[in-house]
């Protein structure tokens, strides 16, 4: 799943830098970009948060820590 999400922030946000850590159904992902530039904390998650929907409404993935900087 850590590749999986890593590629899906990618894309959405190509020039970006991710780590993603999952322990059971928990993550913390970390995202480093230049698109970030302007937005506030609550748009850069809601970036991420758009790109991995899929595993929280999936139950894959139950409490998520986002941590986002501009590049």
């Amino acid at each position: 799943m850590n590749n999986a999400i890593t590629a899906r922030i990618q894309q959405a946000l190509p020039d970006s830098q991710v780590e993603v850590h999952i322990e059971g159904n928990r993550a913390l992902i970390q995202v480093v970009s230049g698109a970030f530039a302007g937005m506030t904390r609550v748009q850069r998650h809601q970036a991420v948060y758009g790109c991995i929907e899929e595993f929280i409404t999936g139950g894959e993935l139950h409490a998520v820590s986002i941590r986002t900087e501009t590049a």
